[in-house]
C-alpha cells in the first residue's frame, strides 16, 4: 500500500489516509515527481516577504526594480526554498517524518518571478538506518525547483529522521490501545 494508509470502521466503508512513504518504501535513485505545479503570484511573494520582515526592494518596489540586472522584482528565495519542500510533503513525508535534520547545499541558479509555475522533483540520495533510533532511519534527499520552462530555479540537499512502517505501526497501536482503556 505504497502511500495510504487503510483500515475499517466499525461497520463502515474502508478508510483510506493520504500518507507519504516509509523509510523502506523510499528507494535511492528515483526521482519522484511532485504535482501539482505552483504558480506564484505577486501576493504570495509580497506577503510572505513582508510576514518575514524582508524589506528587500528587489522583492517589493516595482520601480526600483525595473532598474536592476533582471529587470522586475523577483521572488523571495526563501519562498521558492519553501515551495520547493512543501511540494514534496504529500508524496514523501506526509506522516512518516519524525524531524527534519537539515538542508545544506542551497542554491538559487535562476531566478522565479511573479507568475512563473514551479514544479519540484526530488531524488533520494541516501538512507540509512539509525544506529541509536530503532525503527528510524535518516533519508537524504536532493530537491529540485524548476519554472515552466523547465529551468531550474532551487536546488537543496534536505535530510529528515523517517520512521519504518512497522515501528510507526507499534506505536500508533500502542497509543490507540492507550485511548481504548
Amino acid at each position: 500500500m505504497n502511500g495510504v494508509s487503510a483500515g475499517s470502521t466499525a461497520g463502515g466503508p474502508r478508510v483510506i489516509e493520504q500518507r507519504g512513504l516509509y523509510f523502506e518504501e523510499l528507494e535511492e535513485g528515483v526521482l519522484y515527481a511532485h504535482r501539482p505545479g505552483r504558480t506564484v503570484t505577486e501576493a504570495d511573494n509580497v506577503l510572505f516577504t513582508t510576514m518575514t520582515m524582508n524589506t528587500q526592494g528587489l522583492h517589493l518596489d516595482a520601480a526600483w526594480s525595473a532598474g536592476q540586472p533582471f529587470g522586475q522584482r523577483l521572488v523571495n528565495s526563501m519562498f521558492t526554498l519553501a515551495t520547493v519542500v512543501g511540494q514534496s510533503v504529500a508524496q514523501l513525508t506526509q506522516g512518516t517524518i519524525i524531524a527534519q535534520l537539515g538542508l545544506t547545499d542551497v542554491s538559487f541558479p535562476a531566478p522565479l518571478f511573479h507568475g512563473d509555475t514551479l514544479y519540484t522533483e526530488t531524488v533520494i540520495t541516501g538512507k540509512r538506518l539509525s544506529g541509536s533510533r530503532p525503527g528510524q532511519g535518516i533519508v537524504t534527499m536532493q530537491h529540485t525547483g524548476r519554472n515552466q520552462d523547465g529551468a531550474v530555479v532551487a536546488l537543496a540537499t534536505r535530510s529528515c529522521l523517517m520512521w519504518t512502517g512497522d515501528a510507526h505501526a507499534r506505536i500508533q497501536h500502542g497509543a490507540q490501545a492507550r485511548t481504548d482503556t
